[in-house]
């Protein structure tokens, strides 16, 4: 019975980390999005995590929401000064998430400055 018991412990632990490796490594797609930086912020009670949003209209009509992952600090720190301004974002898009890591399925990994296409020089 106990041999029985191990192993059942055994392979909820085995299946608990394939399911959380699978979330956490393997990404549905990549993609870039620009637009303009409208929002970003650390939130949460009990876990704080990176939020944002960019405008990718000029109403404001269609949003754009992503998380940051914290080992990202560069990604952080850009986004932080490129508020309100037209940015380029790099992604990627995950089957799911934990909320430890963030309230959407979309993590940045890189921003740039752009020029916006709605300013003319």
């Amino acid at each position: 019975m106990k041999k029985v018991l191990g192993l059942g412990v055994f392979g909820i632990i085995a299946v608990s980390l394939l399911y959380y490796a699978f979330i956490y490594f393997v990404t549905y797609s990549e993609g870039t999005r620009s637009g303009e930086l409208i929002k970003f912020s650390n939130k949460g009670v009990i876990v704080k995590t990176w939020e944002g949003e960019i405008s990718q209209g000029i109403s404001g009509a269609q949003i754009f929401t992503f998380s940051v992952l914290d080992k990202d600090q560069k990604v952080i720190d850009n986004l932080r000064d490129y508020q309100g301004q037209y940015v380029k974002l790099d992604y990627v898009e995950r089957y799911a998430t934990f909320f430890w890591l963030g309230d959407t399925k979309y993590f940045i990994t890189k921003v740039t400055k752009e020029q916006s296409p709605h300013v003319r020089n």
